[in-house]
């Protein structure tokens, strides 16, 4: 049996430790990336205790996976990590466009965009934005915030073994400083893992999707005179398309530090040792534009371009999140970005199982919600490596490679038709064609400015560890009361707020807004939101019966039936 209530929990955590070599926690995962870390990080804010294994040494190294975008950011800034993470970022905080040009030298080329944001209109959804940061600045900064909440981060740990039963999963990991082996018992086992997820390997789960799409190899350089030859074009990323020295340039630091990826085809039998060296620094001279350009080659990987998404992304008590259950072409940096919102999905749905507010069947959701996420965005990244004629690839006939409408539908505006959701139309898009937050159940909760005792914040920062009802102060009605009879009869964290100018108001709209209006629903009406932020259910107006109304939502949201 699931232990379904916090005292349960409590002592099943202090037992096991008798030999020091085995450990129990409600939460095991596997993989300390950047999914691993933000899975860490929100169990952590929800007062989930767990553990982490990651068989490196320590976090990324390599500079990658830089593109957090607005949803991503708006998570963290809830987590309490957003201004480390601005720190951490603050070097490349002023490049934002994405070039593409024969070579650096001249003014050949165009920009595919010259900013993330212009004119500022993201201000009207979100209270945040994009943020470069790349994934070897970022992952310490998450790690920091774990362990200071209590994360148990094991680094130089491998998983030798797991078994999931109805009971529970038991797995067996091996320090590889100490060789001492420990045998954990876990609730959950939140896999992490990587695209060659071991975990999803045994249990038997495939994919969908066309597979691998092309190949790099990512070389990282020093250049003191590439700066020289840039200028003031401080762009996120520069494609260079000379023919036979093509690749993507990326600046680190944008004074010496750099990182070129060009183009790999192990299907041609190419292999990865004639990655040498002089062949790299020539390739770059010669894509840059500059025959005598000063290169020192001071790193390389291969890296695998794909488009998979895993069939399910549950099997008993093991969940998959990040590279594990999809992966994606890298332009756009949509599979970081949808890991680490696989991993804020997760993290509330076992916060709830765990804690006793929620039914078992609350996370079969997950899948239900993110893994069509995943198939919408993986397909939606590919085309966008079309657009941008990324380096090495070629998208088969008829793929296209056309300009298509802006990324912020997809980044910020997707939604989960079925779910954890309450009156939403199991048919419509996962994806808009527009980006539409306006309140509909499924989509991500309005953004607005708001007082609350006299503190400005956003209705965004409301949403994190409780269910949340926003209800009108104007109209006299039953929602308010409705919300706290029944956190008590059925033991949910469920906090409402009246909304309006008037008094008893707990939150007041900045300018006038016309909050109702803006989450869609007429005056007297009520919206509840997830603890993720996105709208489980709303009531378009007055309820005659708001108890037996926002009951029914509940046991429907959060499996109770």
């Amino acid at each position: 049996m699931v232990n379904t209530t916090l005292e349960a929990r409590v002592m099943n955590e202090r037992a096991d430790h008798a030999d020091g070599h085995t450990l129990r926690v409600p939460v095991l995962i596997i993989g300390g990336s950047l999914v691993g870390l933000s899975t860490s990080l929100f169990l952590s804010r929800l007062g989930v205790r767990h553990a982490l294994v990651e068989r490196h040494a320590g976090t990324s190294i390599h500079p990658r996976g830089r593109g957090n975008n607005v949803r991503t950011m708006e998570l963290f800034r809830v987590a309490d990590v957003e201004r480390d993470i601005h720190a951490a970022a603050a070097t490349l905080a002023e490049n934002h466009g994405i070039l593409q040009t024969p070579t650096l030298v001249g003014e050949a080329g165009e920009w595919l965009f010259r900013n993330i944001d212009p004119g500022g209109g993201l201000a009207r959804f979100s209270p945040t934005a994009w943020c470069l940061c790349s994934q070897n600045d970022l992952e310490p900064v998450l790690l920091d915030h774990a362990r200071r909440l209590g994360g148990d981060l094991r680094y130089s740990t491998e998983m030798l073994s797991f078994d999931d039963g109805p009971a529970g999963v038991t797995a067996v990991v091996k320090s590889r400083e100490t060789g001492e082996h420990t045998t954990i018992h876990a609730d959950y086992l939140v896999a992490a893992d990587g695209p060659r997820s071991p975990v999803r390997e045994q249990l038997g789960i495939g994919h969908s999707g066309p597979g691998d799409l092309f190949h790099n190899v990512s070389v990282t350089f020093r250049s003191r005179r590439l700066a020289d030859v840039v200028g003031d074009r401080r762009f996120i990323v520069c494609y260079l398309t000379t023919p036979d020295a093509d690749g993507a340039l990326l600046p680190v630091d944008n004074r010496e530090q750099w990182v070129f990826h060009a183009p790999w085809h192990p299907e041609q039998g190419e292999a990865l040792e004639e990655f040498t060296d002089e062949r790299c620094a020539e390739h770059i001279r010669r894509a840059v534009g500059v025959a005598d350009l000063d290169v020192e080659i001071t790193g390389r990987a291969p890296w695998h371009a794909a488009q998979r998404v895993a069939r399910s992304y549950r099997s008993g008590r093991v969940l998959l999140a990040g590279d594990s259950a999809h992966e994606m072409s890298p332009t756009g940096a949509f599979g970081s970005n949808t890991g680490i919102q696989d991993a804020h999905n997760l993290a509330w749905k076992l916060a709830a199982v765990l804690d006793g507010w929620a039914g078992e069947g609350l996370l079969d959701t997950y899948d239900a919600e993110r893994r069509p996420v995943a198939e919408a965005t993986s397909a939606r990244a590919a085309a966008r490596s079309a657009e941008h004629s990324h380096p090495g690839f070629a998208p088969p006939p008829g793929a296209g490679g056309g300009r298509q409408s802006g990324i912020l539908n997809v980044a910020l505006g997707y939604r989960y038709p079925s779910g954890a959701v309450a009156g939403t139309d199991p048919g419509s898009p996962v994806v808009p064609e527009q980006l539409d937050l306006s309140g509909e159940p499924g989509s991500r909760a309005p953004h607005l400015w708001i007082r609350r005792n006299g503190e400005r914040i956003s209705t965004l920062d409301l949403y994190e560890r409780t269910l949340v009802l926003l209800s009108d102060a104007a109209v006299p009605g039953g929602w308010h009361q409705a919300a706290a009879r029944l956190a008590d009869e059925l033991l949910v964290p469920l906090r409402s707020f009246r909304v309006g100018a008037e008094p008893g108001a707990e939150l007041v709209p900045e300018d006038d807004v016309d909050w109702a209006q803006r989450h869609g629903i007429a005056p007297g009406g009520a919206v509840l939101v997830r603890p993720d932020g996105f709208v489980a259910w709303r009531a378009a107006g007055p309820e005659a019966e708001p108890m037996r109304a926002l009951r029914q939502a509940l046991t429907q949201v959060l499996s109770l039936g």
